[in-house]
């Protein structure tokens, strides 16, 4: 089993069979070049492991950990693209309201790292990798402008999403503020991981725990969101 492999970083194909053999090699050269970068990172610093290092310890060229990763950041931040892509599905589907919407997602995404997390012989341990990973990319300032960047993309779709629900122009600042009100909630479950990955709890009970935290950030947002859907568009 990888040492930092959880399956919200790494979504497997939907159907065994699904995908052909050259897809899925390159789905495991992209997850082996991830985890072993983000080794190297937890072992000795983001800043101290070059690119090369990571392409050599995999058996590739440097070129070829590019053509997978724009950026030395997103060799280990690389779960946004797949929130991005979630969040734009799950907002556009309008039998959920957004609040219901973005906890789908969250829902899913903690649920496949506590799973991991149960998965492994040692679960302390792997709750104590995950805090290392959060320590790091928290301790790091070109990981947190990374971070930044992809949260600020994810208010953009959002902000698109609840616009064309509503009628607005996502510059509109319903929907802008809206969409960061959303967000929020991400940080809300980042910051009740790191309170609850104590080496204590359970991966159940840590993922009742945060549930629960981001469950009343969220109904804090209820009232507010419910209304953005029902208010008329001022002239």
């Amino acid at each position: 089993m990888s040492t930092v492999d959880w399956t919200a970083r790494h979504p497997q194909p939907a159907e065994p069979g699904a995908e052909g053999l050259r897809e899925r090699k390159k789905r495991l050269l992209r997850q082996r070049l991830s985890d072993t970068a983000t080794e190297m990172f937890l072992e000795r610093g983001f800043d101290t492991v070059r690119v090369s290092e990571i392409a050599e310890a995999c058996g590739v060229s440097e070129k070829t950990v590019f053509n997978y990763f724009p950026t030395k950041e997103s060799l280990i931040l690389d779960r946004g693209e797949t929130t991005l892509a979630n969040l734009r599905a799950a907002l556009a589907d309008s039998d959920h309201s957004p609040v219901e919407a973005a906890l789908r997602v969250l829902s899913d995404e903690l649920r496949a790292m506590t799973s991991w997390i149960a998965a492994h012989d040692d679960p302390h341990q792997a709750a104590a990798t995950i805090r290392r990973f959060g320590v790091l990319a928290r301790s790091t300032p070109s990981l947190r402008a990374y971070h930044q960047d992809m949260t600020d993309r994810l208010v953009t779709v959002a902000a698109e999403a609840l616009a064309q629900r509503t009628h607005r122009s996502p510059d509109d600042p319903e929907p802008q503020i809206a969409a960061t009100a959303l967000l929020g909630l991400w940080s809300i479950q980042f910051q009740s991981l790191g309170k609850h990955l104590d080496g204590t709890r359970t991966p159940t009970q840590i993922h009742e725990a945060v549930t629960a935290d981001v469950g009343r950030a969220a109904r804090l947002l209820t009232t507010g969101l419910a209304s953005l859907e029902g208010a008329t568009q001022p002239h």
